[in-house]
């Protein structure tokens, strides 16, 4: 057996062994309360209070919900008052734990000092940085959106400003104590250069990289922070489409997300849409990018829009 013979064989052998070892890191994501245990008080232990940005409704809602179960004080922020107070009154009478409520708007760059001033006692364990603006729900290219510098600033602001910010607010309390949970609310779509969502998946890679690069930086501490990026969550958002195997309703997809809490620094919350980021990381993006594509995603989300409003018109009409 001469000498290339056997390169050849030690580079299949490396190959195999390769492959071998991510396809048993990824089965591990069907077992993730075995894989990665968390104990019943891991949330108390990080903190008293659990901080969650956007949180009147979607996802930052089933967040504050998941937290004072698991007996964390929650403050909710977002910027309508009445439903603030109603979620927390909620979370009170379901759970018996405190909620603080702050309304603000995250689009509004000068927020931040009176937001800290209104924090600086509390012993925060977990912030939830969710809140987040979508230029359109029908996809459309860059310069087809609607009030387009006003789009840039509030996606700039809400998305990425805001992330920023209340990580530098918070994360000095958990550097301190040596324990903290920061879980930063990406998007599935941030997975490949997205176009017809341009502006708003690039505002999320953004999420993804600042996440990790806070992770590296800070995980020697004690804290932990994940980039959590979701497909698809009936939201307000997401246009309230209907449930299924793929689409998660918010409370189920917290309640999958959390289980991966320690399972690396980014997460797409189910099994079901890890699956979907591989595929979609799998598929050329000559392909994706063809006009057939995009155009077949504008009708298809037309489509499931139109299909939506009907069927919240019929249930107004079954409700009067």
């Amino acid at each position: 057996m001469d000498l290339l013979e056997l390169f050849f064989i030690a580079l299949g052998s490396a190959v195999v062994a390769y492959y071998a070892v991510k396809l048993l890191l990824f089965s591990r994501m069907f077992f993730p309360q075995l894989c990665f245990p968390l104990s019943k008080t891991f949330f108390t232990s990080v903190g008293e209070w659990a901080v969650v940005t956007g949180a009147s409704e979607g996802i930052g809602r089933a967040y504050a919900f998941a937290l004072a179960e698991r007996g964390m004080n929650v403050v909710i922020m977002s910027r309508t008052k009445e439903t603030l107070d109603q979620v927390a009154k909620e979370i009170g009478e379901t759970t018996g734990q405190i909620v603080k409520v702050m309304v603000t708007d995250f689009i509004n760059p000068n927020i931040f000092s009176e937001l800290k001033d209104q924090l600086k006692d509390l012993n925060i364990g977990v912030l939830v940085n969710n809140v987040g603006v979508l230029p359109s729900f029908i996809p459309c290219k860059f310069l087809e959106s609607e009030e387009l510098d006003k789009t840039i600033t509030d996606v700039i602001n809400c998305n990425v400003k805001t992330m920023a910010k209340m990580c530098k607010m918070i994360l000095p309390g958990m550097e301190n104590r040596g324990k903290g949970v920061i879980l930063n609310i990406s998007s599935g779509i941030a997975s490949i250069p997205f176009p017809l969502y341009t502006l708003y998946a690039a505002s999320k890679v953004f999420v993804e990289r600042f996440s990790q690069g806070l992770q590296a930086e800070y995980s020697d501490k004690g804290i932990t922070i994940q980039t959590v990026a979701p497909f698809g969550v009936s939201t307000r958002m997401a246009g309230y489409q209907q449930i299924n195997i793929v689409t998660l309703s918010p409370e189920d997809f917290v309640k999958n997300s959390l289980q991966y809490l320690r399972a690396g620094d980014k997460t797409n919350g189910s099994v079901c849409h890890i699956f979907l980021g591989w595929l979609l990381q799998s598929i050329p993006l000559r392909v994706l990018y063809t006009e057939c594509v995009l155009h077949s995603l504008q009708d298809y989300v037309k489509k499931k829009t139109a299909q939506t409003a009907s069927r919240a018109a019929l249930e107004n009409g079954r409700n009067t």
